[in-house]
């Protein structure tokens, strides 16, 4: 079954789109967490990043550099954060790669990330399972 973004880059469903062009798709999140939040996907489906083919993630990365300025000129935001979420634990509600632009400003009262205390054992044994996994 076509996942909710295949069905708008079939036009079966509408978007405010910004962007196109023939791999990659990009429009406006219908639940924005600021003005101008929008959603690069390439239109080949894969339910997440981490099993997309690399050239598609390269042809979203292209359109990011791109429409990432453009989205902070429009909306006279001073930053922004650029942030894919690779299954329902991280937040995934789309089956469909994606990336979020979402324009930042100072003091917006969005969230940043946490920055918490460094344990340098944690991290080290961290880093040593991850070396490990490879």
């Amino acid at each position: 079954m076509p996942s909710l973004f295949t069905k708008i880059i079939q036009r079966e469903i509408p978007a405010h789109i910004v962007y196109e062009d023939d791999r990659v798709i990009a429009f406006l999140d219908i639940f924005p967490v600021a003005d101008g939040h929008t959603l690069v996907v390439p239109k080949h489906e894969k339910p997440n990043a981490l099993a997309s083919d690399s050239n598609d993630l390269a042809d979203c990365w292209r359109v990011i550099q791109t429409l990432a300025p453009a989205i902070l000129r429009a909306t006279g935001t001073e930053g922004c954060v650029v942030v894919t979420n690779v299954g329902e634990a991280a937040g995934q509600s789309v089956p469909h790669t994606h990336f979020h632009i979402i324009p930042r400003r100072k003091g917006d009262g969005l969230p940043a990330w946490p920055n918490p205390p460094v344990d340098q054992d944690r991290l080290a044994r961290t880093a040593e399972q991850i070396k490990q996994a490879l």
